[in-house]
C-alpha cells in the first residue's frame, strides 16, 4: 500500500479540529512535500521524522513522499504532528496495518533518536476528540497525567516510536507507570499571617463573596501583595467542570499543573508591570496563545505597581472584565479564550510611596501625586468595585501575639454567603452578585427605599456614574449576604458606597 491516513487534531483556542494526515508514496525523484498550511515548526518535521524512523529500525522511503494535512484551509502549527506523520509513513509502507491506526488520535513530537516528547494542548485536544466520537488516543508519556483526566477516552502513553509500532502491530500496550503527583510540601499562604489590616481583609472577603474587582492602595511594605496572594485561599474550590477548563487553558499555554485538578484551588497569576498588551490578553503571529487574563481564568489576576504599567496594558483588560472572555483577531481568523477572573490591582499612593494623607515623610508635590494616580484611566477605575487603603500596621498590631482569622474561617463565611446568593439566583443564569444585569438591579434586585434614595441622590449630584450606581448596588448585595440581611438597606448601601469610593469604614 502506498497511500495511508491517520488522525490527529489541531487546536483553535480550546476547540479542536480533527486533522487527516494523508501520506502518498509514489515513484519518481526522492523528495518530500508537505501540504496544508504548516508553520515553520511543522515544516521542519521532515528531518525529525526521518531520523526518528531510521533510529527506530524503520526505513525512510527513497521515493517521492507527499504529506497532506486536511482540512487544507486550517492553519497547522507546532511539532505535535511529528508522530502521526511517522505512523502514516509506516502504514503507507505496509509496516503498520491500516485498520489498527484508523480510529485513533495520535499526538507527539519526535526526537532524532525516536523518543516521543510531550506537546502543548493535549488536554483540550482530547476533550474535543472525545466529543467527536473518538475513544482511543496515543499520547506522549509526558502528557499522560493530563490526558488521563479525559475519562471518556482510553489513552496509550508512549515514550518511543518503537512502542507505537509494537502497539499498532501486535497490540502490545507499553508497560509504563503513572507518575506520582507530589502533594507533600504543597502549602498555600494563610490570611492569618497578615498583621492587622482589618479594613483590607473585609474588602478581600467581599471580593470573594461577590466576585468583585479590587484596588489596594498603600505605602510599600504594608501587605498589599500578601493580601492578594491569599485571596485564592478564601475563594470556593473550583468545580469539576471549571477545574478541567482551567487545566485546558494551562495546557495550551504550556503551564499544565496536575495539582489544578487535584487541589482545585483557584489559580493566581501576577505578571510583572512591564508586561505587554499581547502578553496580557494573548496573541501570536502563528499559534494564537492565551494571555495572562485567560491563564488566570477562574482565579485571580494580580498586578502590582499598577500605575507603572505601560500605556494600554491595563486598558486592554476593559473588554475581558465586562464579557468574561477575550477574542483575538488575526488575518487567519478569530480565536476566543475564556477570561473570567478577579482583578486585583496594587498601587502606591504617590511616586515615593510614603504619602498617607497627612503629608508626613512624603517628598512628592501635589501635582506629582495627582499625575501618578491619573496613570490609572478613569474607564478602568470605573470597573473596579472596591478601593481599599492599606495603612502601615501600628506598633501595637506588630507587637501583638494574637493570631488573626485563618483563611479557612473566612472561606466558610464566603461559602455561606455564596449559598445565599445561589439560592436567590436559582432561576437565573448567573450566580454571583457582580453578574446581576443592570436592568434587573433597577427592578427585581433593588435595595430598600432608603438605600435607593441614597443612591439616586449621589447620582443626581454626579458623584456616581451609571456604571458606578450599578456597581454599588451589586456590592451592597454582597455586604447583605455577608451580614445575613435579606435585602440591602441604607447601612449596606452606604458601606458599599464607601468601599467603592475608597473611604475607610473602620
Amino acid at each position: 500500500m502506498t497511500l495511508a491516513r491517520v488522525r490527529s487534531i489541531a487546536l483553535e483556542g480550546l476547540r479542536g479540529e480533527i486533522v487527516d494526515i494523508e501520506v502518498d508514496i509514489s515513484d519518481g525523484l526522492p523528495g518530500y512535500v508537505l501540504l496544508g498550511l504548516p508553520d515553520t515548526a511543522l515544516q521542519e518535521s521532515k528531518e525529525r521524522v526521518r531520523s526518528a524512523l531510521q533510529n527506530s529500525g524503520a526505513v525512510w522511503p527513497n521515493k517521492r513522499v507527499t504529506v497532506s494535512l486536511s482540512p487544507a484551509w486550517l492553519q497547522k502549527s507546532g511539532s505535535g504532528f511529528d508522530l502521526p506523520i511517522a505512523v502514516a509513513l509506516l502504514v503507507a509502507q505496509g509496516i503498520v496495518p491500516e485498520e489498527s491506526a484508523d480510529r485513533i488520535i495520535i499526538m507527539g513530537e519526535l526526537s532524532l533518536d525516536g523518543s516521543v516528547r510531550p506537546v502543548r494542548g493535549v488536554l483540550p485536544s482530547l476533550i474535543s476528540a472525545s466529543q467527536q466520537g473518538f475513544s482511543e488516543a496515543i499520547v506522549p508519556l509526558g502528557n499522560w497525567v493530563e490526558s488521563s483526566s479525559v475519562l471518556a477516552l482510553k489513552t496509550i502513553p508512549v515514550s518511543h516510536l518503537r512502542e507505537v509500532i509494537g502497539f499498532l502491530v501486535d497490540g502490545e500496550v507499553p508497560d509504563v507507570q503513572m507518575p506520582d503527583i507530589e502533594t507533600r510540601g504543597v502549602t498555600h499562604p494563610d490570611l492569618s499571617e497578615v498583621v492587622g489590616q482589618s479594613g483590607a481583609k473585609f474588602a478581600l472577603e467581599l471580593t470573594a463573596i461577590g466576585g468583585h474587582h479590587l484596588l489596594l492602595i498603600g505605602p510599600p511594605g504594608t501587605g498589599k501583595t500578601m493580601l492578594a496572594e491569599r485571596l485564592p485561599t478564601i475563594l470556593p474550590p473550583l468545580s469539576n467542570e471549571r477545574a478541567l477548563e482551567v487545566a485546558a487553558i494551562h495546557s495550551v499555554a504550556g503551564l499544565f499543573n496536575p495539582m489544578t485538578l487535584r487541589d482545585r484551588t483557584p489559580p493566581f497569576l501576577a505578571p510583572h508591570h512591564s508586561t505587554t498588551p499581547t502578553a496580557m490578553v494573548g496573541g501570536g503571529s502563528q499559534a494564537i496563545k492565551p494571555g495572562a487574563c485567560s491563564i488566570a481564568h477562574g482565579g485571580v489576576l494580580f498586578i502590582d505597581e499598577a500605575p507603572e504599567c505601560a500605556s494600554g496594558v491595563l486598558d486592554s483588560l476593559r473588554q475581558p472584565l465586562e464579557s468574561g472572555s477575550v477574542s483575538i483577531s488575526r488575518v487567519r481568523g478569530t480565536v476566543s479564550y475564556p477570561a473570567n477572573f478577579l482583578l486585583v490591582l496594587a498601587a502606591n499612593p504617590c511616586p515615593c510611596g510614603r504619602f498617607n494623607g497627612r503629608g508626613r515623610a512624603c517628598t512628592c508635590s501635589s501635582i506629582q501625586i495627582r499625575r501618578y494616580m491619573q496613570k490609572l484611566s478613569g474607564p478602568l477605575l470605573d470597573r473596579i468595585d472596591i478601593r481599599s487603603f492599606v495603612e502601615v500596621p501600628s506598633r501595637a498590631e506588630m507587637a501583638s501575639t494574637e493570631v488573626g482569622e485563618s483563611s479557612e474561617e473566612v472561606r466558610k463565611r464566603v461559602l455561606i454567603a455564596r449559598e445565599i446568593a445561589q439560592e436567590r439566583f436559582k432561576f437565573e443564569n448567573w450566580s454571583l452578585n457582580s453578574k446581576i444585569p443592570a436592568n434587573q438591579l433597577r427592578y427585581k434586585y433593588r435595595a430598600t427605599r432608603e438605600g435607593m434614595t441614597f443612591l439616586h441622590a449621589e447620582l443626581d449630584h454626579e458623584r456616581l456614574s451609571a456604571r458606578g450606581f450599578h456597581k454599588v448596588l451589586r456590592l451592597a448585595w454582597s455586604v447583605a449576604d455577608r451580614n445575613g440581611v435579606q435585602i440591602p438597606g441604607l447601612s449596606e448601601v452606604e458601606t458599599a458606597y464607601r468601599l467603592r469610593e475608597g473611604v475607610s469604614i473602620q
